[in-house]
């Protein structure tokens, strides 16, 4: 969502949930699913009728990857893949302890990360790059 998200302000205007779906080569009951979690957190808008459709209800730099993030999925980002089989196994514990230490900080990195980089960040990255500009983040 984050691609429909930036193409939907650097191509102006509304875009349709089957302009979208066709985008994301998908079906548009998946587009307006995703967009209608967007527009239930104020990210996005939508009018019906003719010449209607999604637009953005908030500048680029007002949203962060995490404000997407959060309103697509409230969980975890990353998911540690921990076994439950066996769980008086000393093996087993030592192991989902080492695995669950290492997500939560990986998971703290990215969500740190989400927090700083706003769409308006990935458009710029975006248009650098279609001009063959190198671009630092």
């Amino acid at each position: 969502m984050l691609h429909v998200l930036v193409h939907m302000e650097l191509l102006g205007g509304r875009k349709t949930s089957e302009r979208i779906a066709l985008m994301l080569n998908t079906n548009p009951v998946v587009v307006r699913r995703s967009l209608g979690a967007l527009r239930d957190r104020g990210i996005v808008e939508s009018e019906g009728g003719r010449g209607g459709g999604w637009k953005l209800a908030r500048s680029l730099d007002e949203i962060t990857v995490l404000d997407v993030q959060r309103a697509l999925n409230e969980g975890a980002i990353l998911v540690a893949p921990i076994s439950r089989d066996h769980p008086t196994c000393p093996v087993e514990c030592a192991a989902n302890s080492v695995l669950e230490e290492a997500y939560a900080a990986a998971e703290l990195e990215l969500m740190t990360k989400y927090t700083t980089m706003t769409l308006a960040q990935i458009a710029a990255i975006a248009l650098a790059n279609a001009n063959g500009q190198a671009v630092t983040q």
